[in-house]
């Protein structure tokens, strides 16, 4: 083909040409496929006409132009660092740190024009405001509490934004080195009369101890006399029996039994000694010797 018959081909069909490309850029213009982290804010003649969702979404070509992308991924605010007076006058500097994220684009376009510096300025003060409301030794001990009203006051504050406040975190509570002593100080105090406590409640314990020690000591002592009374007891009202049952004769014998018993215990003694026995005492054991023995 020559390049006048090419010319001539192309001449005769630019309309058609035109016409195609025309219409490949209406369906370019009119398809819009937003990914998974975003959304898109339509305008029609400079003013809202919709958000545009992830996935292929489909507008009117020329009229519609999606103006604004916005991320929906979760954020984080630099951290910052903004100085609060507590309830008993302390200086402190509280870092801080917020993530965020956009769920509703269309007012975070056209409500708030800085986003992170509005959050930002939010923060500090209600920081602020949160911190006066409380001791210094609240703010140490209750930063759980702290952090969950804070995030509550944010998310208050930033509603009107199309804004969810995920999180907020207090990172770090610095005291100046007056205030820092002055703690030390009082922490030390703490300590030693933490331990002076300590030793006296063991003093006390170890007193109350002892107590017991001995009145169970004591307990166990009367019980032992109230068996061996009991016992004695027994034993007398079992001779007494005897002596009921059996006339005299059973005397006569407890009594010799005893005296060979005594008589045992003295021949047993350790070392030498000389035992002087009346006359009268061995004719005593001779007839307690014989009656052990069943004699008369």
């Amino acid at each position: 083909m020559t390049e006048d018959l090419i010319i001539g081909l192309l001449t005769s069909n630019i309309i058609y040409l035109l016409a195609a490309a025309f219409v490949v850029l209406v369906i370019l213009k009119g398809i819009k496929i937003v990914p998974q982290s975003e959304k898109y804010v339509v305008e029609r003649f400079g003013r809202l006409h919709s958000v545009l969702g992830p996935g292929i979404n489909f507008i009117v070509p020329f009229l519609d132009v999606a103006r604004h992308k916005i991320s929906i991924l979760e954020r984080q605010l630099p951290n910052a660092t903004q100085d609060a007076i507590t309830k008993d006058n302390v200086l402190v500097q509280i870092d801080t740190s917020v993530f965020y994220r956009i769920l509703e684009p269309e007012k975070t376009v056209y409500r708030i024009r800085d986003v992170d510096g509005a959050i930002a300025t939010t923060v500090a003060g209600i920081v602020r405001a949160e911190i006066g409301k409380m001791d210094l030794d609240e703010v140490q001990s209750n930063r759980a509490q702290l952090i969950t009203r804070i995030q509550e006051s944010v998310e208050t504050a930033v509603d009107d934004w199309g804004i969810e406040v995920t999180r907020a975190e207090i990172l770090d509570v610095n005291l100046d080195q007056a205030t820092r002593d002055a703690m030390l100080q009082q922490l030390n105090a703490e300590r030693a009369r933490r331990a002076q406590v300590t030793e006296a409640e063991g003093q006390k314990r170890a007193v109350e101890l002892q107590a017991d020690a001995e009145l169970y000591a004591a307990e166990q002592t009367a019980k032992a006399r109230r068996i061996q009374a009991e016992a004695e007891a027994y034993a007398t009202g079992v001779v007494a029996k005897a002596i009921q049952d059996n006339g005299i004769e059973a005397a006569q014998y407890q009594v010799a039994l005893k005296q060979v018993e005594a008589l045992n215990a003295l021949g047993n003694g350790t070392g030498s000694q000389t035992i002087v026995v009346p006359a009268n005492a061995l004719e005593a054991f001779g007839n307690a010797f014989n009656m052990l023995k069943g004699g008369k």
